[in-house]
């Protein structure tokens, strides 16, 4: 019991550092360290870095959520935490 909680927990840390990473890249990066470059590329007329900033990291974030939940009841179903 005390070895599948924490396989459980191991798999659950990597998923929410890979998740936060993605979400660190688009909102840091896109819309920060990376914003000069995607200025070069337009997205309906508006400069590409500036809409991470505004919006697409908000998007990402949204999308990130729903990931999150399908990969913890899966995780759930595979350790037999589910309901």
């Amino acid at each position: 019991m005390k070895n599948r909680s924490k396989a459980y927990w191991k798999e659950n840390l990597k998923y929410l550092l890979i998740l936060l990473g993605i979400w660190f890249l688009v909102s840091f990066g896109a819309g920060i360290l990376f914003k000069e470059f995607l200025d070069a590329f337009k997205l309906g007329g508006v400069k590409l870095g500036f809409w991470f900033a505004q919006q697409g990291s908000i998007y990402v974030f949204v999308i990130l959520i729903f990931v999150y939940v399908r990969l913890m009841n899966k995780l759930d179903k595979k350790y037999g935490y589910d309901e």
